[in-house]
């Protein structure tokens, strides 16, 4: 049988990989043992910290890395667009812990929202890098319109904030890559 070139595995970039049901299932658990036992590299990105829960599994694979997508420090901000995820401090609590554990830790700006700033002070010590990326807020529109953020979705808002942060993850000593 033919096996396929080793190559990096995202797991997931669209869609988290640890919703609710997956506490009970376990599906990307068994995804990320079959990786490790077969030497594949891979990178998971997510908003849980449940997470955690396979921290030995990601301890025993030597390519791996975690991220969070964290968007902002503003609770309030954070529950109206993502009001079934781990919270903002529980996210980063998350990635202070795989960071000290040894694995390799990012975080993923993305959408910038107001309360963003505050990422970086709070990230310092806990992430190798960070990605801002501006992705397509046209799902999020009703949202914005309804609590009067429409501001927050022109273009100079994103080239501004984007590279306020930039700047900032910069001057801590944190790469930061701009990808929108």
């Amino acid at each position: 049988m033919k096996k396929k070139k080793v190559g990096r595995v995202w797991i997931s970039g669209v869609c988290d990989p640890y919703q609710p049901l997956e506490k009970r299932y376990m599906l990307t658990k068994r995804c990320l043992e079959i990786l490790a036992e077969n030497g594949w590299p891979f990178t998971v990105q997510t908003k849980s910290s449940l997470v955690l829960r396979d921290i030995e599994i990601l301890k025993r694979t030597d390519n791996v890395e975690v991220g969070f997508t964290i968007t902002t420090m503003d609770e309030r901000v954070r529950k109206i667009f993502e009001p079934e995820a781990s919270s903002s401090s529980e996210r980063i609590k998350a990635l202070a812990h795989l960071h000290a554990e040894g694995i390799r830790t990012f975080a993923m700006v993305a959408p910038i929202l107001p309360g963003a700033e505050g990422l970086v002070s709070a990230l310092k010590g806990t992430v190798e890098y960070v990605i801002v990326d501006r992705l397509n807020y046209h799902y999020a529109d009703w949202a914005y319109k309804k609590y009067g953020m429409q501001w927050a979705m022109e273009d100079g808002f994103f080239s501004q904030k984007g590279e306020e942060l930039r700047t900032a993850f910069e001057s801590e000593g944190i790469p930061c890559q701009m990808v929108f």
